[in-house]
């Protein structure tokens, strides 16, 4: 693989190129962002390193003009930067900067970041399988109270899928004003909703919607939320239809992240899902509008048995008794979200999903678990060719259980 580096400090360029060469690399170097640019436009590496401060053309500037532009958009970028502060970090995510490192950094931190980015070159390439018989199964997380953990717990669960069979998945975020989808994977915004908002209805293919996917190496496309909430404005329930109809199409799986409200474009995504999981937490506004959407949910003729009940232990002590929970909603919870708050917000803060960086601790169990329970009867119900580990794990827990 070829890599740029990118920095004013002539010494900085030295370090990063040696450290970078004796892991096998070859290196080109740049002294500014114009150079930089110069230098992409006649032959483009595999992998830009850049750094944030430098005068007149910032780290910043450099990783946005790359991404206006269709050659370089899908560009690999980390950012090297001194400072650790949360506002630099969301600046370069908007930027659309793959990943970050903060200065002083081990030079075998360098190396795995860069390996680990590298890993992602072939399927960003790839094709998907081609076998596509059947219609992929569409599962959305939902709830009317914010804060209970339906991004969190969408994020998870479409990682846990991909994981699980084997399979790719879609994780659409339908909360198209602010959502979070794409950073709680680390997901630079280099492509978004608000690619398809101005396109024609007629135009909007299943090559195209592919195109704007952001993929991750867990397995996970992610169809992200635009940056800003004038273009989430353009986006209309149409095409969100069309969309939907087209991952479906190529996706066995697809995991839906909507917004705490009834608007056409979230109602689009409720009618288009096979599985509804309500989300609510234990306490009284959350039950009440848990009770909103059921009856909601009755009124528009949806099954019963569509709705999956999730209550969600969002805080550490007391809570309303799952009894009168289950009184008030008039059913019973079908899952049950354990406290693990502090995890949870650690694997937020890195971009990390807990399934992954929390591997083998119980909250991963409880999504690994929860993704199976959602799984197609088909999936559940015959042992894959090549199990994965997960699915050995969430096997080996369900003989436990029962004896088998």
């Amino acid at each position: 693989a070829r890599i740029l580096i990118v920095d004013d400090d002539p010494l900085n360029r030295q370090i990063v190129s040696r450290v970078l060469a004796k892991a096998g690399y070859e290196t080109d170097s740049a002294k500014d962002g114009p150079e930089a640019l110069a230098m992409i436009d006649r032959a483009i590496p595999d992998l830009v390193v850049l750094d944030v401060m430098m005068p007149g053309m910032s780290g910043f500037d450099v990783c946005r003009q790359l991404r206006q532009d269709p050659k370089t958009a899908p560009l690999l970028v980390i950012l090297l930067t001194a400072s650790s502060a949360v506002e630099n970090r969301i600046e370069g995510f908007e930027a659309g900067a793959d990943d970050f490192l903060a200065k002083p950094f081990h030079p075998a931190e360098l190396v795995a970041h860069v390996q680990a980015l590298l890993r992602r070159l072939p399927q960003l390439a790839a094709s998907e399988p081609a076998q596509r018989a059947r219609k992929g199964k569409t599962v959305a997380f939902f709830s009317l109270r914010g804060g209970v953990g339906v991004s969190t717990l969408s994020t998870n669960v479409a990682v846990a899928l991909a994981q699980l069979w084997q399979y790719p998945v879609a994780l659409v975020d339908l909360a198209l004003t602010c959502g979070q989808s794409a950073m709680m994977l680390n997901q630079p915004l280099r492509n978004t909703w608000g690619d398809l908002a101005a396109i024609p209805l007629e135009d909007v293919t299943e090559d195209l919607v592919t195109q704007v996917l952001l993929r991750h190496e867990s397995g996970v496309s992610v169809l992200a939320a635009p940056p800003s909430s004038e273009v989430s404005e353009l986006i209309m329930p149409p095409t969100v239809d069309r969309v939907l109809d087209h991952l479906s199409a190529k996706f066995p799986y697809v995991v839906l992240d909507l917004p705490h409200d009834f608007r056409e474009t979230t109602l689009t995504g409720l009618e288009k899902a096979d599985q509804i999981v309500l989300v609510f937490a234990p306490e009284i506004s959350s039950v009440y509008t848990a009770k909103r959407v059921l009856d909601t949910l009755a009124l528009l003729d949806y099954p019963g048995d569509r709705v999956t009940l999730m209550l969600n232990w969002t805080f550490e002590k007391r809570g309303l008794a799952r009894k009168g929970i289950e009184s008030a909603l008039r059913r019973p919870v079908d899952y049950l979200m354990p406290y693990a708050q502090s995890l949870l917000v650690e694997a937020l803060n890195l971009g990390k999903p807990s399934v992954l960086h929390h591997a083998g601790k119980p909250v991963a169990t409880l999504f690994e678990d929860l993704a199976f329970y959602l799984s197609k009867a088909e999936d559940r119900e015959s042992e894959p060719e090549s199990p994965s580990a997960m699915w050995k794990r969430v096997v080996a827990r369900q003989d436990r259980r029962t004896g088998g």
